[in-house]
């Protein structure tokens, strides 16, 4: 089992998500998967919901979305580097070794 670097134990991804969606259902599976190898924080905001009006601005006919951050110290920002729509779980773990390095 790979182990993470202390550095990666304190990126985030943050999951944006609506309902009903069949692409972010497929998009939260792939997350879970990297998650059970990569130990990182995880934030799910259904942009439709009351109080995600930024968000439901920014992405409320993209989702699925995540964003990963290098730290979860910071809120999540439109400026993160993120994957939108389809992705796969190597797309996930280069993001995620990506914001290690940062």
């Amino acid at each position: 089992m790979l182990r993470a670097s202390s550095r990666l134990l304190q990126s985030r991804i943050t999951f944006f998500t609506r309902s009903p969606c069949s692409l972010c259902d497929t998009a939260k599976a792939v997350v879970q998967n990297v998650k059970k190898e990569r130990d990182f924080a995880y934030e799910e905001i259904n942009v439709m919901e009351a109080g995600n009006e930024k968000w439901k601005g920014v992405y409320e006919f993209d989702t699925p979305v995540i964003h990963v951050d290098p730290s979860t110290s910071n809120p999540t920002s439109t400026s993160a580097s993120k994957l939108m729509h389809r992705f796969d779980e190597t797309q996930v773990k280069k993001l995620l070794d990506e914001a290690a390095s940062a």
